[in-house]
């Protein structure tokens, strides 16, 4: 399932969609990324700057903390480009899985997320996979469309649905819950911009994950 798309520079535009309420440090940036080169590393990090997809804020002489952006319309849509591309480039994964679902979807207007041990990585034999979906077209009928796929596949299938809303609301609330989880340990195939939209919202309102 491999689109070719991923380049080098991705690498360090990647670290930021790990926790993007989290602003980062260049060390920081430079040991998710893997990469050595300072040079390298700054000339991708003033291409983010430069493009508005990361601010740049000092704090005193010398410290220095990259945050996304995430408040506007063409930053959602590139992070969210950039997490779906990353999660479809993964390796030994369930792609078709993936592929069934979504087409059993009764609508276009959907995020489609994995989360769980799948998302971390961990996943064994046993593992069931995770599949979130945020929709506002109603639960009842995506649930019912996607119960008989969800039931057979293999590895079975662990299906959750929920609104925007529903969504925002366990993002905002102060108690842990399952939205948190998803907004931690996710891999986003579908949806990433509406994906993005809805967590800047909460970010806005005090989300630190």
């Amino acid at each position: 399932m491999k689109t070719g798309i991923i380049k080098e520079q991705y690498e360090i535009d990647r670290v930021f969609t790990r926790s993007p309420w989290k602003p980062l440090t260049y060390l920081e940036i430079q040991k998710l990324s893997k990469k050595k080169s300072k040079g390298y590393i700054y000339k991708e990090l003033k291409r983010l700057s430069y493009n508005k997809m990361i601010k740049i804020e000092r704090i005193g002489k010398r410290a220095v903390l990259y945050h996304i952006i995430l408040d506007c319309a063409s930053s959602q849509q590139y992070w969210g480009f950039l997490h779906e591309n990353t999660s479809w480039n993964l390796e030994k994964f369930p792609f078709q899985i993936i592929e069934n679902l979504r087409a059993r979807i009764p609508t276009p207007f959907f995020s489609l997320i994995v989360t769980g041990s799948y998302a971390k990585g961990k996943q064994t034999k046993e593992s069931d996979l995770d599949v979130v979906i945020i929709s506002d077209y109603g639960s009842k009928e995506i649930l019912a469309e996607l119960k008989y796929e969800a039931e057979t596949s293999i590895p079975k299938v662990h299906l959750y649905v929920f609104t925007s809303k529903e969504f925002l609301e366990m993002l905002g609330s102060k108690k842990e819950n399952y939205g948190k989880e998803i907004a931690r340990n996710n891999l986003i195939f579908f949806g990433g911009a509406s994906y993005y939209s809805i967590l800047q919202e909460a970010i806005s309102h005090g989300f630190k994950g």
